[in-house]
């Protein structure tokens, strides 16, 4: 509404208002009184059409300021039209800071209002002359006002937006610094157990008990989970120190659709029972939906395996002409959860912030004797 307000009143409007307006008053007052120009003896409608056509030229008043100025101030001797006067030198000042310049064109008003007046009325004295000079002074300083102040708004508002800038710059260099703080604090601490953990299964499958092959394939197990949770380590440690994925394995596939039969093969060597099933293209999705799903499942089937081992768990992946909508429900646990198991309970919470970022929703709760957690992407066409 306030944009359409603005619109109505733009500077052609008021231009256009502003002529019709002084035209009409010109040849009104050339109609109502006789006129006190040198053209005194000339007939009325001479007089009017004069008017008129002084008026007229102000509609040209912003593009030509100076040459309309001249133009009504030669006519001001001829006509006496001081509407058009007043209004040419409010515009003068606007335009104008110069004061040798602001100067010229009040000494060059003056003596047209000088000449007009001894011209209509021979016997005119110092309060006609203070009427002229008033004339020409007020409008020019008037407009000189108007146009500094809107200078110094301009210039605080640039100044505002440019510390309104230099803030932003600030808090993303704080940012930074916090995501840099955080990602050498998990460099240290994270990444050093998790490179223990595939050391120690690497001497275990070398080891005295590498003649078992359970032992020998947990142990593979262990040392592949390892290797893989440090890839996506030092994937989030890029992330974090400079805002945007740093690719440490450039050969290294990216988390997609594709590999959720690897994911589910996964957990079945270490005991789940899981059922995939995938519909639709799931290729069409783009690279950031493929990655939520990615996550979305691993996340879950890494849940299931905490909280509810030995339930039967089925994944379903439906790509539909809205989105793709991910569910994964597990049954009632055949044991009891392993204790010793650390949550922290930010995993859901960090793919809820996931999926709300690509515009779409994730519900997890508990669903008849197990869990499920349900999620909607919808599509992000051209986004990688």
């Amino acid at each position: 509404m306030r944009a359409q307000e603005r619109s109505h009143w733009s500077p052609r409007r008021v231009d256009a208002l502003v002529t019709v307006a002084v035209m009409a008053l010109g040849v009104i007052d050339s109609w109502v009184k006789p006129s006190s120009g040198l053209l005194t003896g000339l007939p009325t409608p001479v007089i009017a059409a004069a008017s008129g056509a002084v008026g007229a030229t102000l509609w040209w008043r912003r593009r030509r300021p100076d040459l309309v100025a001249a133009l009504v101030i030669v006519a001001y001797v001829v006509t006496f039209t001081p509407v058009a006067l007043a209004v040419a030198m409010y515009t003068i000042g606007t335009v104008h800071r110069r004061p040798r310049i602001l100067a010229a064109y009040t000494a060059a008003g003056f003596a047209a209002g000088v000449l007009g007046l001894r011209g209509g009325l021979p016997d005119a004295g110092v309060r006609e002359a203070a009427y002229s000079l008033a004339l020409i002074l007020g409008p020019l300083a008037v407009g000189y006002v108007v146009a500094v102040r809107r200078d110094l708004t301009a210039a605080t508002q640039a100044r505002v937006a440019d510390l309104e800038r230099e803030h932003l710059v600030l808090d993303e260099r704080a940012r930074a610094e916090e995501r840099a703080a955080i990602a050498r604090e998990m460099h240290d601490v994270v990444g050093h157990r998790v490179s223990n953990m595939v050391l120690a299964a690497g001497a275990l499958e070398v080891g005295p008990a590498a003649g078992h092959p359970d032992v020998v394939r947990t142990a593979e197990l262990i040392r592949s989970d390892g290797r893989q949770a440090l890839e996506e380590l030092r994937e989030i440690l890029g992330v974090l120190s400079v805002g945007h994925p740093v690719h440490w394995a450039p050969t290294a596939p990216q988390p997609d659709v594709a590999q959720l039969p690897g994911i589910v093969a996964h957990a079945t060597e270490r005991g789940q029972s899981v059922q995939l099933e995938v519909n639709g293209h799931p290729e069409t999705l783009s690279s950031p939906v493929q990655r939520a799903v990615h996550r979305i499942v691993q996340e879950s089937l890494t849940n299931a395996a905490k909280h509810a081992p030995g339930a039967r768990v089925r994944v379903d992946v439906d790509c539909r002409s809205d989105g793709v909508h991910v569910s994964v429900g597990s049954g009632a646990p055949a044991g009891r959860p392993t204790a010793d198991l650390p949550s922290g309970g930010h995993g859901l919470v960090g793919l809820a912030e996931r999926v709300e970022l690509l515009g779409g929703t994730l519900t997890a709760g508990p669903h008849g004797d197990g869990f499920l957690v349900s999620a909607f992407i919808p599509h992000r066409r051209g986004v990688s």
